[in-house]
């Protein structure tokens, strides 16, 4: 049944919130002020009209926009979304007592994300390639997306052609893309295997999508061309369906934060370091130590350095950080430590940092609840939180990246 209820604040996930006796009901897709009819699914709202805007209210730039689950607040303007990211990130430290320099949000451009995770479902002569729906298994099928690379947009139909022969019937599967020098590194997950009698035929179709190289369950299956990525200035081949920053212009800024802080530090370790975006700048100047649980990233990693010049010695060490942290003993003779954790933190090895020596710590996080869990952590532990900056690496989306620096007092 039908209700109206007025708006009154926004979530961390992007959500309108109307708080009523029930407690709170969120509302996708509204703003502060409003008042909107929508319809009571449990603790959540179906919006069907807005009734009386807010003035910041804008029209999307996407037509898939509240169907997609891609995005949530193209109904705002992009420097009310930077304002509010860095609000998040403000009322994430404040609840355990934080209280730093939060800088205005760094903002990147519209079209700057060189990597997506699409997912693929043929049903019959048909092929819907798309993201899901928010909180929900319907596939849309999209035909823009403005917050893509144009290079990737512009091969959206070329790819449902291409992808149909290795698409499971109404089975979806997930396509990991990745934008570099040479066209588009495709990694496919749950796909069938093709047939060798076709090869070159899909070799043919591959081509007319851009793709570099096809994957399939991590296994490469077609190289048209070696796929790399520049990174901190060297050459990377990343592996199939590898973490890679969504985008390069935000790899940058946050790569130039955590140089500038670590700046003359001699000997660095990068924690969670993937392919090695953070590793690379910092070898300019120091001997750096690259650590994460990903083999193959690590691999691509030293196998860039072999090719770089001008570089400091980079070692690379195969290691569960969440299982096996970095003891204060470990730490002893670093004089930098970087990082870049998943969206659940690093609290094992910030409690570990917390209680080593270590003179500068930089820190980069795609959660800001768990990253000011992590650095009250690191406050508590001797060392000062001096400046937290936000970035709006995901146009758009209430996603929203953060670096903070440390120094022990």
């Amino acid at each position: 049944m039908a209700e109206t209820v007025a708006i009154d604040a926004l979530g961390h996930r992007g959500d309108g919130i109307a708080r009523g006796a029930d407690g709170p009901l969120y509302v996708p897709f509204t703003l502060p002020g409003e008042r909107v009819v929508i319809e009571r699914e449990g603790e959540r709202g179906r919006l069907i009209e807005v009734l009386e805007p807010s003035p910041e209210r804008v029209s999307p730039i996407c037509r898939h926009f509240e169907s997609c689950g891609g995005c949530s607040l193209q109904m705002l303007p992009l420097v009310a979304i930077r304002k509010l990211k860095r609000d998040f990130v403000v009322t994430a430290l404040a609840q355990h007592g934080l209280t730093p320099e939060v800088v205005e949000t760094i903002g990147v451009s519209r079209s700057s994300r060189r990597r997506a995770v699409l997912t693929a479902l043929r049903t019959g002569p048909d092929v819907l390639l798309g993201y899901h729906e928010r909180l929900s298994h319907r596939l849309v099928d999209i035909e823009e997306c403005p917050v893509l690379a144009p290079s990737i947009t512009k091969r959206l139909a070329a790819f449902r052609e291409f992808l149909s022969p290795l698409l499971p019937s109404r089975k979806s599967v997930r396509v990991f893309v990745l934008l570099t020098s040479t066209g588009l590194d495709v990694a496919l997950e749950g796909a069938r295997s093709p047939d060798p009698s076709r090869s070159a035929k899909l070799a043919e179709a591959a081509k007319a999508a851009g793709v570099a190289r096809l994957s399939i369950d991590a296994e490469p299956i077609l190289t048209l061309g070696e796929p790399a990525i520049e990174v901190s200035g060297v050459r990377i081949v990343p592996p199939p369906g590898a973490f890679v920053q969504a985008s390069a212009e935000a790899e940058a800024a946050m790569v130039g934060l955590v140089t500038e802080h670590l700046h003359g530090a001699k000997r660095v370790a990068d924690l969670f370091s993937g392919i090695g975006a953070f590793s690379l700048a910092l070898a300019t100047k120091a001997s750096v130590h690259a650590l994460d649980s990903n083999e193959a990233a690590l691999e691509a990693l030293s196998l860039g350095v072999r090719h770089a010049k001008n570089l400091k010695p980079v070692t690379t060490e195969r290691r569960d950080l969440f299982t096996s942290a970095l003891s204060p003993q470990e730490l002893d003779g670093y004089d930098g430590i970087v990082f870049d954790p998943p969206h659940a933190g690093a609290r094992a090895q910030a409690t570990w940092l917390a209680a080593s020596a270590v003179p500068l710590v930089a820190a980069v996080s795609c959660n800001p609840a768990t990253f000011a869990r992590d650095a009250r952590i690191l406050v508590d532990g001797g060392y000062s939180l001096e400046r937290v900056i936000p970035i709006d690496q995901f146009v758009y989306s209430a996603e929203t990246e953060v670096v903070g620096v440390f120094r022990r007092v």
